[in-house]
């Protein structure tokens, strides 16, 4: 069946105008919110997620404390205006349910849980407006939240979506592409070149999936530079506060002790 959208021209542009490799208008904030311990907005192009993190905390039930690591939650959920269909979706949805599973066992390994035992970290996702690429949005921002809240991470995780249209891949797709277009979604540690997350809801050729792979491996490079001067710029604003209290209290810093706490802060992730 033909497609009813021209999802690339014969000039190579894709119809939001971009190009094959080309990702959408990124934005990163992360501006407390709430009581969180850390949160994070993430957009890619229209698609928004939120993320806010609680914790390390004592665990509220018993049964899920661990004695030798803390047990970590994650709960999605869904705004029913996110979406052009309308419809609202319980904690028992399947969907949300497996989208949760995913965050939770892609975050598993990287979290150094071995430092918080017996305790519970949170993750709360709240999917705000969807135009493709909802999985990578969640767990990039989960990335930005643990690290808003200083929780300790082996690396990045940072995720890309990439299909392949005929012989021609694509990176981060939007919804109408997703629709269309035979795709996966790839989590990769960047430093260690690791990766923790690789997913497919539709089939794709295995010839095409090397290729496709290699893509998202790159593009989460690129995404992990704009993560990582993101987590720079607010852990400056939280350093340069500490810097303009008063003279002689125990908050208070020169210009020089101010960077080297902010290069060493970054330097964990």
């Amino acid at each position: 069946m033909a497609s009813r959208i021209e999802i690339l021209n014969d000039g190579g542009f894709r119809s939001d105008g971009r190009k094959q490799y080309e990702l959408r208008d990124i934005s990163f904030d992360l501006s407390p919110q709430s009581s969180a311990d850390g949160s994070a907005s993430v957009s890619h192009g229209l698609t928004q997620v939120v993320v806010s993190v609680f914790g390390p905390r004592e665990a509220k039930m018993r049964r899920e404390t661990i004695h030798d690591r803390a047990n970590i939650n994650v709960e999605v959920n869904v705004a029913p205006f996110s979406a052009g269909e309308r419809r609202r979706r319980g904690r028992g949805d399947k969907r949300i349910l497996e989208f949760g599973s995913i965050i939770k066992s892609t975050f598993e390994p990287v979290i150094q849980t071995s430092l918080y035992p017996r305790s519970q970290i949170d993750i709360y996702v709240q999917i705000l407006q969807q135009d493709g690429g909802v999985l990578q949005a969640c767990v990039n921002a989960t990335t930005l939240a643990l690290a808003s809240a200083g929780i300790p991470l082996l690396d990045f995780v940072c995720a890309v979506t990439g299909g392949v249209h005929s012989t021609s891949p694509l990176l981060d797709l939007t919804t109408l592409e997703e629709n269309d277009v035979p795709h996966v979604t790839v989590a990769v540690m960047p430093r260690t070149g690791k990766v923790t997350l690789v997913t497919m809801e539709t089939r794709l050729h295995v010839d095409r999936f090397e290729e496709i792979f290699r893509l998202a491996c790159e593009a989460g490079k690129v995404l992990h530079k704009e993560m990582r001067a993101a987590v720079r710029e607010r852990t400056g604003v939280l350093v340069a506060a500490i810097g303009a209290a008063p003279r002689g209290t125990s908050a208070g810093m020169d210009a020089g002790d101010r960077d080297v706490v902010m290069d060493e802060r970054i330097d964990d992730y």
